[in-house]
């Protein structure tokens, strides 16, 4: 018989999840974006207090990993979301920050995470086509600072900000994409973003060989781009990574040249 700690793992694990999440539910209001069509996108979004829309705020655009897929509108909150608003609190910085939810089965990106290279499909997913349609709605509705958009994700979430800068390389002010991969092809069309990539060196799950690539392709053009490997860490890379003022600080010091103030409103 099976000792009885491999089967209480998972719901442990479950909780443990949940309860970190709702520890910054209050800090992030949840909503669902409807498409054009039939298809919706649960997300969250904390918004600065006492919003002065005379002003203009930066907008971080956070992308969770696997695990935290679904229909809650909670589970996006536990990693790395939660760190940048401690981060944004802890410094007195006004910033909105989206953090959509990826449903149940489907994927950011439509690539296998093991892989060792990939090719950025034609059309985006359905998940990252309606993420899109929500970036440009909040621009719309929020007085966000188009000079600093700023994109990272860990995981199936640092795949997502590699695949979102490469089809939208004239909105991102800076990218952090967290143990991920991009198409080394297309480093060209994103020379000119900051980035800032971290890996374990040690995962087994999304080969830091991933990020290595990404990174080599980037410095063959010219790019702007740093790079972080810990040495001797598996696949969660991202408690360091979102714990880490320097890098943080790096992210909301970014400015996107030849852009200032209030993003378009049509």
């Amino acid at each position: 018989m099976k000792p009885n700690y491999l089967i209480r793992v998972a719901p442990l694990a479950c909780m443990v999840m949940l309860n970190t999440a709702m520890g910054a539910e209050e800090h992030f209001e949840a909503k669902v974006y409807a498409s054009s069509g039939e298809a919706s996108l649960n997300y969250r979004i904390h918004l600065p207090g006492k919003m002065d829309n005379s002003k203009s705020y930066p907008l971080v655009l956070f992308f969770h990993g696997a695990g935290e897929r679904g229909s809650d509108n909670l589970k996006q909150l536990v990693h790395g979301a939660k760190d940048i608003l401690g981060y944004l609190k802890e410094n007195d910085e006004p910033a909105i920050i989206v953090a959509p939810q990826c449903p149940a089965g489907e994927k950011w990106v439509n690539t296998p995470w093991g892989a060792d290279s990939h090719i950025m499909p034609d059309k985006p997913s359905a998940s990252m086509r309606l993420v899109v349609e929500l970036l440009r709605e909040v621009r719309k509705t929020y007085p966000v600072d188009a000079s600093r958009i700023y994109v990272t994700g860990l995981s199936m979430g640092g795949y997502a900000t590699w695949d979102i800068i490469q089809r939208m390389p004239e909105t991102f002010a800076a990218a952090m994409p967290v143990c991920g991969g991009g198409d080394t092809a297309l480093a060209e069309t994103i020379r000119n973003i900051p980035i800032w990539v971290f890996h374990g060196g040690a995962d087994t799950v999304v080969k830091a060989q991933r990020s290595r690539d990404m990174v080599a392709a980037l410095e063959r053009v010219g790019g702007k781009v740093r790079y972080t490997e810990y040495e001797g860490v598996g696949h969660n890379s991202w408690d360091r990574a979102y714990r880490d003022d320097e890098a943080l600080s790096w992210l909301f010091g970014q400015t996107r040249s030849g852009q200032s103030g209030k993003a378009e409103t049509n």
